[in-house]
Order: structure tokens, then sequence, then C-alpha cells
């Protein structure tokens, strides 16, 4: 695979097995700053494995992983860890809030846990919450608003530390089309404004539509195809 020229995130032939299944077989990947890029393939083609080792969460087997020009599989534990803290961003397919805090407080807990006083902390996480459309929900706790708008705070979360990534898998795979589609223009605008990169696992097309270039995993390996405008 060719690695294009300014790219902020790149993989080069990973491998990963588990136990007598091949999860990764070869795949690559790259994206540059501000790109979304739709991870495509049906269950068990590897898309989420590929996620999780772009990520530095799983460790590949063999392959390279760069991130704006470091080695990932080269970084600790904690070296990953603080990457994900600070320069990464995750939503999940379910959210993932936590059910005790507060809306606002879960979008905050990124930076609180980066060291942030409380009410700076909150006062950052208000605004991107109304940048989201869910700022009324600040003091409402996560069992006490719909899965669209609970997706939305999880997207405010995910963007509130300035992240260079946000690596989402799945996030609409828990809505219905209408909260879908509002969860993926306030995602990708949000991203593209602040110059954010995004890495969308999906098997819905209808997903895959907000992104710039799809790459399509099957048997663990992976394939950029042609946006046809």
């Amino acid at each position: 695979m060719t690695i294009p020229a300014g790219s902020l995130l790149t993989a080069q032939d990973l491998r990963k097995v588990y136990g007598p299944t091949t999860a990764l077989d070869g795949a690559g990947f790259s994206i540059h700053p501000g790109e979304v890029v739709a991870v495509m393939g049906p269950s068990g083609s590897g898309k989420s494995t590929l996620l999780h080792c772009l990520a530095g969460i799983v460790m590949p087997d063999s392959g390279s992983i760069t991130y704006n020009g470091r080695e990932v599989t080269a970084m600790s534990d904690a070296e990953r860890s603080a990457l994900r803290r600070s320069e990464f961003g995750f939503v999940f397919q379910f959210g993932q809030l936590v059910p005790e805090l507060t809306c606002v407080e879960n979008v905050a807990l990124p930076l609180r846990l980066n060291g942030s006083p409380r009410r700076e902390a909150e006062r950052t996480a208000l605004a991107w919450m109304e940048r989201l459309e869910v700022d009324d929900l600040r003091k409402k706790r996560p069992g006490e608003v719909s899965g669209g708008q609970g997706q939305r705070v999880a997207v405010a979360r995910s963007l509130v530390t300035n992240p260079r990534v946000v690596f989402a898998d799945e996030p609409t795979g828990a809505l219905d089309s209408f909260n879908g589609e509002r969860v993926m223009e306030l995602l990708t605008d949000a991203a593209r404004s602040a110059n954010t990169a995004v890495v969308l696992v999906t098997h819905e097309a209808r997903v895959a539509a907000y992104s710039d270039r799809e790459v399509v995993v099957r048997d663990g390996k992976s394939r950029d195809m042609e946006r046809v405008v």
C-alpha cells in the first residue's frame, strides 16, 4: 500500500490472529487531518479489529501503525493510554456514558481525567453540548434522555479534548434512521470544522455516505473504494 503524502494516521500490512481466526491479513489504512473515512465490511470481516489497532487499544501481531510521525506499535502501554486521552476521541454504538454522572459531567470527563479543574472542564463541555444541540440536557443523567440525545452527548464527549482523530464504531447502530442521520450530520460537521479526522466503522451505506472516502475490509484485507460523485 502506498501511503499518501500528508497522512496523519497510517497502517501498513497489519496482521492479527485470535486463536484459529485471522482477523487482519495484511490490512492497510491512511487518513488525513479533517478527513472522514468509512471502514465498511460484513460482520466478522475485521473492520472493528482494524479500528482497535489504529487506536492503540489492540496491538497487531505484525505490521506498522504511524500517527503524526510516531510509531504507535513501538509505544509503551502508558504512552498509548496518554495518546487516547489527549489526541484521540471515541464514539461507540451504545454511547457508553457513565450512568451516575450528569450529561455535562460525562462530556467533561476526558478533560477531568487530563487534570482540568471541574469548572473549566464543564464550561468547555457545555460549549460542545451547545454545538451538538444537547445543552438543555446538562443536568440530566443518561437514563433520563433518549437514545439519539445520548449519542449526541457521546459525540460531544469525543470532541471535547479537540482530538486529532475520532474513532466512531457503529455510532448510529442503535438509533432509528432520523436520529442516526442527525448524529452523523453533527459529528461530521463538527469534526471537519475542527480539522479532526474521523475513522468511521459502519456496515450501513447511508452512514458511509457522510464520509469522504470508503475502505472496505473483507477477510482481513482492506481495499480503498473510489467515491462516485
